[in-house]
């Protein structure tokens, strides 16, 4: 069971995790700038794109995305943080720096962490119900996504998706079945970039709270004129 990926360029890895619905082309805009000094390794996630038929949770997922990457730094965005901060931790000596996108160490409560995950299951019954063109429509219609514009929502690749890996992805790996790890942020020795969008308020409210557990070895950046996507949003920012 491997993790489909596509790489491009010449010198210092990187590794980069879309989120939710994405693919690993989702950062397809970037390569250009990025690829011209690293190689850059465009991982696609469990349940997702060329791994559609890949099924795992997180630390599962995490210890997948370190056999298709290898050493390197590497760069998670939402979902994509999840796993690339399991990564982290389970595989120190492989993840050489690591940069957090609109991430979480997790809900701190067993009883958040049951209603979210009662909550996605939600999510994925609609997906059942309206298929993933629809579902894909509502999904980018959230006012989540309100900087993000339709080019850099990318909605044709997120079609190549299907409803069955995407119910396996929230099953396994959503918010909810993400144990909390905030206590295991000051084990994280490498180097570490938290970003946000200064326009999401709740995950700049995380991004503080991660920098600061993470400790002296932790860089944070809130970036104006964007949200939740901030990569997508602030390309050259970023």
């Amino acid at each position: 069971m491997r993790l489909h990926s596509e790489r491009t360029g010449h010198g210092p890895r990187l590794v980069l995790v879309h989120g939710f619905t994405q693919t690993g082309r989702s950062w397809r805009s970037l390569v250009p700038t990025l690829g011209s000094s690293h190689e850059v390794v465009l991982v696609d996630a469990p349940g997702h794109g060329g791994s559609v038929e890949v099924v795992a949770d997180l630390p599962t997922g995490a210890e997948l995305l370190v056999e298709t990457g290898g050493s390197a730094t590497y760069i998670g965005y939402s979902m994509g943080a999840r796993f690339c901060l399991h990564a982290a931790l389970a595989r120190p000596e492989a993840v050489r720096a690591l940069v957090l996108i609109s991430g979480t160490a997790g809900l701190d409560t067993a009883a958040e962490r049951a209603a979210r995950r009662a909550a996605d299951a939600d999510v994925a019954d609609r997906l059942d119900h309206l298929g993933v063109d629809a579902f894909l429509e509502a999904w980018l219609a959230q006012p989540l996504f309100g900087g993000l514009s339709p080019a850099a929502a990318e909605i044709d690749d997120r079609r190549r998706n299907t409803a069955a890996g995407l119910r396996s992805s929230l099953e396994l790996a959503g918010t909810g079945t993400q144990a909390s790890l905030w206590g295991r942020l000051p084990e994280l020795t490498m180097p570490v970039l938290v970003l946000a969008g200064a326009d999401d308020a709740k995950f700049v409210a995380l991004a503080h709270r991660l920098a600061t557990g993470i400790g002296d070895n932790a860089e944070l950046a809130v970036m104006d004129g964007a949200g939740h996507t901030v990569h997508l949003e602030q390309p050259h920012a970023f």
